[in-house]
């Protein structure tokens, strides 16, 4: 079947589905699951036979927008809150997975630009850290604590200082996604720069190993957050830059529905950070190693499984449910 045809045969459903993604035309669960069934079925003719198409592009967004209108309307059961963390986020991140994908992809390659750029420049650490807290370190290495500049202050004031200092930069790196996504890049860009040359640094010091079992207790989490909240701006830009069939406005506060409940997401995990970075990481070279690995590694295991692994599990057993009928 020609596209042509096939768009002109299906037209009036779509546009219908778009309604009552907007609430304007009202359906029961029965219904909406009838026209989620219906349209993965355009959806995966679409894909075999036009799958670089704007319209597979279209139905792939229809039918995310009607299968959230499905969780909506249904019955939950559990507690709101649960449900949030356990469902309705892990079903968004999925949906949006490919930004996930470009938010890792710009963070790697901005980092990789900060280790250059310490290599090739001996001074630009000291011109992203400031002279005074990179000289503070060095007297640190030197003396065998290269992570002394986590013990300075009191537990409970570091702790609360640095996750109101964390949920910032995260708040930056979303909200400038309004500015079509550049906005997020650049903050991306700050941090990752200083991620990179900050870590080359203590390698070209000798105490890269002793660096890492500090900064990477509490900067797994810290670090994968401000990826996702990265990946939260660009969702914010691109609902901005490419509404498809919506009104730029709709579009604009469908991204902002959903972006925003992925940065939410990111907050526990900004907290724990903050938590760690202000009890644990100054005992990072008194500890055992193994301690030190579990921490690390366990932390990487969590969060990773919660936004690249859960999210497919998720939305493999929902998609079984309403073809089965359960929802």
């Amino acid at each position: 079947m020609r596209e042509v045809y096939f768009i002109k045969q299906n037209k009036e459903k779509w546009l219908g589905i778009e309604q009552v993604i907007q609430g304007k035309i009202k359906k029961n669960p029965d219904d909406l699951s009838s026209l989620y069934i219906n349209l993965v079925n355009d959806l995966s003719f679409a894909q075999t036979y036009y799958p670089k198409s704007n319209t597979t592009v279209y139905l792939n967004h229809l039918s995310a927008g009607i299968f959230q209108k499905i969780y909506k309307t249904k019955r939950v059961e559990q507690n709101r809150l649960v449900y949030f963390f356990k469902t309705e986020v892990p079903l968004l991140v999925y949906h949006y997975r490919r930004y996930l994908g470009y938010a890792f992809l710009f963070f790697i390659l901005f980092t990789l630009i900060g280790v250059l750029s310490a290599v090739y420049d001996k001074d630009f650490t000291k011109i992203i850290l400031g002279e005074d807290y990179v000289n503070q370190t060095i007297e640190n290495i030197k003396s065998g604590n290269a992570v002394g500049v986590y013990q300075s202050g009191s537990t409970w004031g570091s702790t609360i200082g640095i996750i109101f200092n964390n949920i910032l930069v995260g708040a930056k790196l979303y909200i400038y996604g309004v500015t079509g996504g550049i906005g997020t890049l650049y903050a991306l860009l700050s941090n990752s720069v200083m991620l990179g040359s900050f870590q080359y640094f203590f390698y070209d010091y000798g105490a890269l190993k002793d660096s890492a079992r500090g900064i990477w207790l509490h900067g797994v989490f810290e670090i994968f957050s401000m990826v996702v909240e990265a990946m939260c701006g660009l969702i914010l830009g691109a609902s901005i830059l490419f509404p498809r069939t919506y009104s730029r406005f709709s579009s604009f506060k469908n991204g902002f529905r959903d972006s925003f409940k992925i940065f939410l997401s990111t907050v526990p995990f900004t907290i724990c950070a903050g938590i760690i970075e202000g009890y644990v990481t100054r005992h990072a070279l008194t500890m055992p190693f193994f301690m030190n690995l579990i921490i690390i590694f366990g932390s990487l295991v969590v969060i990773g499984f919660y936004y690249f692994v859960y999210p497919a599990m998720v939305n493999k057993k929902n998609n079984n449910q309403i073809h089965h009928g359960i929802l």
